[in-house]
């Protein structure tokens, strides 16, 4: 006879790491996470059109840059 067959609430998510790491690198952005999800948010709308989303593009350098100055905090 075979091995029975794994029921579902013992498989891992295919996937479930990756959202978890990418949601770590968010709060890793601090103040900047809001400019970053507005961003990605631009890109699901516009298929992934980055010239419709230069500003979002330069407001999240613009906050990395006043970051990295410390004039952020």
């Amino acid at each position: 006879m075979g091995n029975p067959p794994i029921s579902p609430e013992n498989q891992t998510p295919l996937h479930g790491s990756d959202a978890d790491a990418d949601d770590e690198n968010v709060k890793q952005l601090n103040e900047c996470s809001s400019f970053y999800l507005s961003l990605q948010e631009c890109l699901i709308k516009t298929n992934r059109n980055w010239k419709d989303c230069q500003a979002e593009v330069q407001a999240l350098k613009a906050c990395n840059e006043r970051r990295k100055t410390g004039h952020g905090k």
